[in-house]
C-alpha cells in the first residue's frame, strides 16, 4: 500500500488527505476507523512533505545553476 501513495500526485494526496480529515471532523467515526483514518492521513502527510522537499530541492538546484543565493523568501505575518 505504501508503494501505492508514491506513485499518486502531489494534489491526489492531498485531495485523499482532506477527504480523511473531514470524515474525523464529523465526529461519527468509530474508535476503530478514527484510528485507521489517522495512519492513512499519516502516511498521506509522509508522501505530501516528501514531494514538496524534492520540488524544493529542484529548485534550490534551479536557482543555484542561475547563480541565486536563495530561491524565494517567505515573510510570515504576525
Amino acid at each position: 500500500m505504501a508503494e501505492q501513495k508514491q506513485e499518486l500526485t502531489f494534489e491526489q494526496a492531498m485531495e485523499q488527505l482532506e477527504e480523511l480529515v473531514e470524515k474525523l471532523e464529523s465526529g461519527d467515526v468509530p474508535l476503530e476507523k478514527a484510528i485507521q483514518y489517522y495512519q492513512e492521513g499519516m502516511k498521506l502527510s509522509k508522501v505530501c512533505n516528501e514531494k514538496l522537499g524534492n520540488v524544493e530541492k529542484q529548485m534550490q538546484q534551479i536557482m543555484n545553476e542561475h547563480g541565486e543565493l536563495e530561491p524565494f523568501s517567505i515573510q510570515e505575518d504576525e
